[in-house]
C-alpha cells in the first residue's frame, strides 16, 4: 500500500469518527432532555480527544513526508494537500487544550440556552470567560506555529487565505454606502403598506409547508431530515443531512425561509462528490462558500418574485387561507424584503444583515487578539449598535451580546463567513445569467437548470481547488464585492 493510499485509509476512518460526533452534537440540538447535557459533555469530550489522537498520531508526519515524493494525478495532490492541511491544524494543539475547549464549549453552550431567555449575562459570562481564555490560548498558538495574528490564526480554521487585512478593506468599503442606502431604502418603504401575518400558524403545519418548499428545491430526503431546535442549523454528513429551523406560531415567514437558507447549506453537502467521500478534499471548500449557498437559496432564490409566488400559492394551501390578503403574491414579497432595523442577527433583513456581521467581525477580531476583554463586549455591543443601526442594547444582553451560539463554544473567526457569503453568491448569479434563464427556471417550478450550475461550477469542486482559484473558476474573478452592491440596488432601488 502507497502512503498516499495509507493516508487515505486513515482519513476516512477519522470521517467516521466525525459522523457520530455530528449526530452527538445535532441530537443535543434537537431531541436531548436538559438532564442529559453532563453526560453528553463528557462523551463529546471523550470523542474528541480520540478524534484528536487519531488525527496527531506519529506516523503521520512520515506517510505525507513520503507521499509528497510519490507519483499522484492532479486530484489525488488536491486530496493530498487537504489531508495535510487537516493534519497541520490537529498537531498544532495539545490533546489538553482540545479537551478543556470542548468540556467549557458544551459547558458554555448547554447554560447559554436558558441563560439567554434569562437576560443572564453575570451567568454567562462566568462560563464565557473560560471559552475565551482557552480560544486566545488557541489562537496564540495556532498563530505562532503559522506565522499569523492571532484572528488570523483563528479565521484560517473557516476561511482559508483569507486575512483581517483584507476583511478591514472590504467590510471599510461596505460601511461607506450601506448605512446611506439603508436609510434610502427605509425612506421608499415608508409609503408602503404591508399586511403582516396574524393569528395561530401551528407548527405541524408550518413544519409541512415546509417540507413542501423543500421539495421544490429538490432537498433529497433519502439522505437528510428536518427537525426543530433553538438555533437553526445544518450538520451530519453528507449521507446524512439534518437541517433544523424554529417555529413562532405567530409568525410563519421567518421559519420558511429559515428552511429556505438550510436547504441551500443541505443541497451542498448532499451535492458534494461521492468519489471523494469521508476525505477532506471532498468536503465543502470554506465556511464562505457554505454560505454563499444557503444564501444563494435564500437571497437568489428564495426572495425573488417568482419564487414568492409559490411561496404564496403554497402557503394559502396549507393555512387553508386562499382569499386572505397576507398570503398575497405582492404581499408577500414586501414582507420578505422589508428592511428594518433589528437587534437579531438571524431575523435581519438582506440589507441590514451585513452590519450585524461587520460589528460581531470588529469585535471577535480584537477580543482575539487582546485589545479589549470578554468583560468590555456589552458596552461594546452596544457603541457599535448604536453607530450602524441606531439602536441601543444596554442591558439587553439577550438581545445584544449573547444572542448567538456561535462564541458559546469558541468559534471565533467564523462571523465574516456569512457577509463573504452573501457577495460570493450575488457573484454567482451575475455570471448563471449568462447561461441560465434564471427568472424561467424559477417560475417553471423546475430549478434544474440553476442546480445544474451550481453543481457543476462549486458542489462537484469540493475542495479541489483553494477559495480563490474555485471563485474564479466559476465566474471568471476572485471577489468583487461590486456584484453584491448592484445585487442590493436591483432589488430595493
Amino acid at each position: 500500500m502507497s502512503n498516499y493510499d495509507k493516508l487515505t485509509s486513515h482519513y476516512q476512518t477519522l470521517s467516521h469518527f466525525h459522523h457520530a460526533q455530528a449526530m452527538l452534537g445535532w441530537d443535543a440540538a434537537a431531541n436531548m432532555p436538559s438532564g442529559g447535557s453532563e453526560a453528553r459533555s463528557n462523551a463529546m469530550a471523550e470523542l474528541s480527544v480520540h478524534i484528536h489522537r487519531l488525527s496527531t498520531q506519529p506516523q503521520l508526519e512520515d506517510w505525507f513526508g513520503h507521499a509528497e515524493q510519490e507519483s499522484l494525478n492532479s486530484e489525488q495532490q488536491a486530496s493530498l494537500r487537504e489531508m495535510k492541511r487537516q493534519w497541520q491544524q490537529a498537531t498544532i494543539l495539545p490533546e489538553d487544550l482540545v479537551q478543556a475547549q470542548s468540556i467549557a464549549g458544551s459547558k458554555c453552550e448547554h447554560a447559554w440556552r436558558a441563560q439567554r431567555q434569562e437576560n443572564d449575562w453575570s451567568g454567562f459570562e462566568k462560563n464565557w470567560k473560560d471559552v475565551v481564555a482557552l480560544s486566545r490560548e488557541e489562537a496564540n498558538i495556532r498563530g505562532e506555529v503559522l506565522g499569523l495574528t492571532p484572528y488570523d490564526a483563528m479565521l484560517d480554521k473557516f476561511e482559508p487565505g483569507t486575512t483581517s487585512a483584507s476583511l478591514n478593506t472590504l467590510f471599510t468599503d461596505v460601511k461607506t454606502w450601506l448605512p446611506e442606502l439603508i436609510e434610502t431604502v427605509l425612506e421608499k418603504q415608508q409609503s408602503e403598506s404591508i399586511i403582516m401575518p396574524s393569528g395561530t400558524f401551528s407548527t405541524a403545519t408550518q413544519k409541512a409547508l415546509g417540507l413542501e418548499v423543500m421539495k421544490l428545491l429538490k432537498f433529497d430526503f433519502e439522505r437528510g431530515r428536518l427537525d426543530q431546535s433553538v438555533h437553526p442549523f445544518c450538520g451530519g454528513v453528507p449521507s446524512d443531512v439534518r437541517i433544523t429551523t424554529r417555529y413562532d406560531e405567530q409568525d410563519f415567514v421567518q421559519a420558511l425561509m429559515g428552511i429556505v437558507h438550510e436547504t441551500g447549506h443541505a443541497r451542498y453537502e448532499q451535492g458534494l462528490p461521492k468519489a471523494f467521500a469521508g476525505l477532506p478534499v471532498g468536503e465543502a471548500r470554506s465556511m464562505g462558500i457554505h454560505e454563499s449557498q444557503s444564501l444563494f437559496f435564500e437571497m437568489q432564490i428564495g426572495r425573488s418574485k417568482p419564487f414568492i409566488s409559490h411561496l404564496s400559492r403554497l402557503s394559502a394551501e396549507a393555512f387553508n387561507a386562499h382569499n386572505d390578503p397576507v398570503f398575497a403574491e405582492h404581499n408577500l414579497y414586501k414582507i420578505y424584503t422589508q428592511v428594518e432595523k433589528g437587534f437579531i442577527r438571524v431575523d435581519a433583513d438582506e440589507l441590514t444583515y451585513p452590519a450585524h456581521v461587520i460589528l460581531r467581525y470588529e469585535i471577535e477580531r480584537d477580543l482575539i487578539n487582546g485589545v479589549i476583554e470578554h468583560t468590555d463586549v456589552p458596552e461594546i455591543w452596544d457603541e457599535k449598535m448604536k453607530a450602524s443601526l441606531g439602536l441601543s442594547t444596554k442591558d439587553n444582553y439577550k438581545n445584544g451580546c449573547m444572542q448567538d451560539i456561535h462564541w458559546t463554544d469558541g468559534a471565533f473567526g467564523y462571523f465574516p463567513s456569512y457577509t463573504l457569503g452573501a457577495m460570493y453568491a450575488a457573484q454567482y448569479k451575475a455570471k448563471m445569467t449568462q447561461s441560465v434563464d434564471i427568472e424561467a427556471a424559477i417560475q417553471s417550478g423546475d430549478l434544474s437548470p440553476i442546480f445544474q450550475w451550481l453543481n457543476d461550477n462549486i458542489w462537484s469542486q469540493a475542495s479541489l481547488h483553494t477559495t480563490d482559484e474555485l471563485v474564479k473558476r466559476a465566474t471568471g474573478e476572485t471577489l468583487n464585492a461590486a456584484h453584491f452592491k448592484k445585487h442590493l440596488e436591483d432589488r430595493y432601488l
